[in-house]
């Protein structure tokens, strides 16, 4: 393919792409830049219809994966996604259940099985802007620290990309929601008073974010990307966060940029700094 300008975003699960890349998809999309999905798993251990989780009855892994890939080909067509691409390996699911020890698990692959792919991935759609998680920060999901890795070894082993982010959430904004919910009467988590250390924590967290897109303008569609995912939101508190505490929480998506070879200035707002 041509050296068009491409986002290349490298995730878990089904739902993923939307609720942490559903805005920046949307943008560059409809700006005529090329997008790429690429999903490690199936989702095997999501929630069945009517919120069944696994284990319990009812519940049946190859139904649910794919209903989540069917609800994944939506969301992505609702962003604009050109090109989305399955991996298909197995759930792992939480990192306290039994299940991530099965060898077909996503988390049990060999790193170098996974990032071989992506790099593959990467020499067919030839993207310039890479975009996982951080595989060191809070969200320790397995599956979510594997794509990680497997993605930033891609990304080294490769010469095509010039950037390499991770996905990141300013904790200030996720206070402030789980603030809101709670005033409305929600039952949401309360983590009680901020310790000076947890106080740091968040400040670090905040400190380490060097680009922030604005997507006001497609939240609304970011929005009905997640809600296509409708298996895992039932019931979902995020319909409930008043609209001026959801734009400006949800209203900018935050990256932490790891690698680049622009020399593009930092703070950045706009993934494709120094590219055009």
């Amino acid at each position: 393919m041509a050296d068009k300008l491409t986002l290349m975003a490298v995730h878990a699960h089904p739902d993923d792409e939307a609720s942490s890349t559903g805005g920046v998809l949307a943008s560059y999309s409809d700006q005529g830049l090329r997008t790429v999905v690429v999903t490690c798993t199936n989702g095997e251990f999501g929630d069945a219809p009517g919120s069944v989780k696994p284990g319990q009855a009812g519940h049946d892994e190859q139904a649910v994966a794919q209903l989540r890939l069917a609800e994944l080909r939506q969301s992505c067509k609702i962003l604009g996604v050109e090109h989305l691409e399955l991996l298909g390996y197995h759930d792992s699911g939480m990192p306290d259940w039994d299940y991530k020890d099965r060898p077909d698990a996503f988390c049990n692959i060999p790193l170098q099985v996974v990032a071989g792919r992506i790099g593959e991935l990467i020499e067919q759609y030839r993207p310039q802007v890479l975009v996982s998680y951080d595989d060191e920060g809070m969200y320790q999901h397995p599956d979510h620290v594997h794509a990680a890795r497997a993605a930033a070894a891609a990304f080294r082993a490769s010469t095509i990309p010039a950037k390499l982010y991770q996905t990141a959430m300013r904790p200030s904004s996720w206070r402030r929601i789980w603030e809101a919910l709670r005033d409305l009467g929600e039952d949401v988590p309360d983590r009680g008073e901020i310790t000076d250390e947890q106080r740091q924590q968040m400040a670090e967290a905040e400190q380490r974010i060097t680009t922030t897109v604005n997507i006001t303008a497609v939240l609304a569609r970011k929005r009905e990307a997640l809600f296509a995912h409708a298996s895992q939101i039932q019931e979902s508190w995020f319909a409930k966060i008043p609209p001026d505490i959801a734009t400006e929480a949800f209203g900018y998506e935050s990256f932490v940029r790891v690698a680049d070879s622009t020399g593009a200035a930092v703070p950045e707002d706009d993934l494709f700094a120094g590219l055009r």
